[in-house]
């Protein structure tokens, strides 16, 4: 199995180099330049660093040995001392100088390429560095505020998946969208995100509201976005119509047939589960004064002003807001639910959003390399070690086609992109990143579906320069 792994790897490195042998493409060059790797490879986040480390290895050389690096990080020799394989030159961030002098030690080794790196806050700290020296920056970051010309971001950032999931509802006919998220950095990421989207892809500006920590917050903003109080009363108002036109005694019989009582079932979860006490609550209206949707609410709203929500909580937060929806009516077969990435970790325990969507790397396109990666280091990669992978397998086949003559802007933002552990990716010369995700869809009973697979072929982000 290990060895089937390892082929399978062997091949999707070949794809990113073109078709040459991974690590192979400085062969017969002089003065070949090494790879700089800036991780946390001491402190507290010493063994994710280290695991991306092994992960950017993996792709460039083969081998784990076939690497060069300081004392202490693995530095072994062996073949990794003939110049005219390209070698991985490794610089802890997290000691004394953090970054920057990670940096300049990468610099002064002459690296002709930088992978890393890890967080936005390091990266913003040291980007100028490598522009001045001319040298080619990929972080490991997801924060796009960090993406400039010479300094790529490869980390899945909020804008893909935001942008992937208004494709695909744009796809099957939604609109009017809409967003209700936390008030925090990753909220405003999604809601910015979502105004670019719906900008370059000709719809009408979105609807976003961002809301603050606790229960009643997400309900009084609920109920506002959607026009909770204003659905209730156009719909009143349609039934007094309607009664009006019959006869006194005929409008009250219908109105209140025997037996019956004033109050209308509560609406029910978006998973049709029963859940009367998280619905059936008092909910704040769009004006602000209090209405309680059993109440009041007739048994038929309109939909709300959007047909596509996209959402940004976890924990606490989302089954807050997923109470909040179905108290306010706001139901799956009216609007398009969507959300991050990040529900892929818990979607078994979605089953109150069931119909939404969320978009993602497939994690079948990465059990080649998880099982590579586990031959190599006996134990199972984190996703962030894919982004090393991604990075080492891009290094690797620039290196490849330049014929070990450096890292060209041009080279590195080729079309066809590369082949990367989650699929195809490509570099933009604004230092942005596209990436194909997939869509999928999560379950009545917890988990996920794929329903639309990812691109073979990266493209464009609307908007990129």
């Amino acid at each position: 199995m290990a060895l089937t792994a390892v082929t399978a790897l062997a091949a999707l490195s070949a794809c990113a180099n073109g078709g040459g042998e991974a690590g192979a493409g400085a062969a017969g060059a002089t003065g070949s330049k090494t790879i700089g790797v800036l991780l946390p490879l001491s402190g507290p986040n010493a063994a994710l660093g280290s695991e991306m480390l092994a992960a950017a290895r993996l792709a460039v050389t083969g081998s784990v040995s076939r690497a060069v690096g300081p004392q202490g990080h693995g530095a072994q020799g062996g073949a990794g001392n003939n110049p005219g394989v390209l070698q991985i030159d490794a610089h802890d961030t997290a000691t004394t100088g953090g970054a920057a002098a990670a940096m300049q030690a990468a610099l002064a080794s002459g690296d002709g390429i930088i992978l890393g790196p890890l967080t936005g806050a390091d990266t913003g700290q040291i980007s100028a560095m490598a522009r001045q020296a001319g040298t080619p920056m990929l972080a490991f970051t997801s924060d796009v505020a960090q993406a400039q010309p010479g300094v790529w971001i490869l980390g899945v950032t909020p804008e893909q998946q935001v942008d992937r999931l208004v494709s695909a509802a744009q796809a099957e006919g939604r609109r009017q969208f809409a967003a209700f998220l936390p008030d925090n950095p990753l909220g405003r990421a999604l809601g910015e995100a979502l105004s670019r989207s719906c900008q370059a892809r000709g719809l009408a500006p979105a609807q976003i509201v961002y809301h603050a920590t606790g229960a009643d917050a997400i309900t009084t903003g609920v109920a506002t976005l959607s026009a909770y109080q204003s659905r209730v009363d156009a719909a009143n108002g349609a039934a007094s119509s309607a009664s009006d036109a019959l006869p006194p005694d005929l409008a009250a019989a219908l109105n209140h047939p025997p037996g019956a009582t004033s109050a209308v079932a509560a609406p029910k979860p978006l998973d049709g589960s029963d859940d009367t006490a998280s619905s059936s609550g008092a909910q704040s209206t769009a004006s602000g004064a209090v209405a309680t949707p059993a109440a009041t609410a007739p048994a038929e709203l309109a939909a709300p002003p959007f047909d596509a929500l996209l959402l940004g909580d976890t924990g606490l937060a989302l089954k807050s807001t997923i109470d909040a929806l179905a108290a306010n009516k706001v139901t799956r077969d009216k609007v398009r639910i969507m959300g991050p990435g990040l529900w892929a970790a818990f979607a078994g325990k979605l089953g109150g959003l069931a119909g939404a969507w969320y978009a993602a790397p497939d994690p079948a396109n990465r059990r080649a390399f998880v099982q590579a990666f586990l031959a190599q280091t006996h134990r199972t990669p984190k996703p962030l070690a894919d982004l090393a992978y991604d990075a080492g397998a891009l290094a690797g086949a620039v290196n490849t086609a330049t014929g070990g003559a450096g890292y060209p802007i041009a080279e590195l933002t080729r079309q066809q992109g590369f082949a990367g552990v989650d699929g195809v990716f490509a570099l933009t010369p604004d230092g942005r990143t596209t990436r194909e995700l997939a869509i999928f869809e999560v379950q009545t009973g917890g988990g996920s579906r794929l329903v639309s697979a990812a691109s073979r072929r990266a493209a464009p982000a609307p908007g990129a320069s």
